[in-house]
């Protein structure tokens, strides 16, 4: 199954302490594949894009997804979208934003599973306070699609 996420409003492209701060540091965003944050975008870029493969299959009448990007249990499966400081060529994350695979309609998610077309998410990566967005990123934050 393909997943794409786009992610706008980075926090580093506003105005103010928390952006110059974000900047100066070097802040990235990437996509997390088992431990290591990998495609990572300045938090001062016009948009991050994501594109991979999730595996699917049915377990007792139930889809479940997995592979490399896919973290949590059965039943409670997600991806994560990690921020870090970019050093050299160490990235040292400092926050996580979980999208779960239960936000999305069950409908559209079995559509997916079996070749309808791509599932695509696209949320803002800022959160309210001008910072990186964290934690569960739940609708209407983060609109699910299903892309031919």
């Amino acid at each position: 199954m393909r997943i794409r996420i786009v992610g706008n409003d980075l926090p580093g492209r506003r105005g103010g302490v928390e952006a110059d701060a974000l900047r100066r540091g070097n802040v990235h965003v990437g996509v997390q594949r088992k431990a290591e944050v990998i495609e990572r975008f300045p938090a001062s870029g016009d948009r991050a894009l994501w594109e991979f493969d999730v595996t699917s299959r049915e377990v007792d009448e139930l889809l479940d997804v997995g592979g490399p990007f896919v973290h949590g249990r059965p039943g409670a499966r997600f991806l994560y979208l990690s921020w870090g400081t970019l050093d050299a060529d160490t990235f040292t994350m400092f926050r996580r934003a979980k999208l779960l695979f239960g936000d999305i309609p069950t409908a559209m998610l079995r559509a997916a599973h079996e070749g309808s077309g791509s599932l695509t998410a696209e949320l803002g990566l800022t959160d309210p306070d001008g910072g990186p967005r964290c934690a569960r990123v739940r609708p209407p934050d983060i609109a699910w699609g299903l892309e031919p």
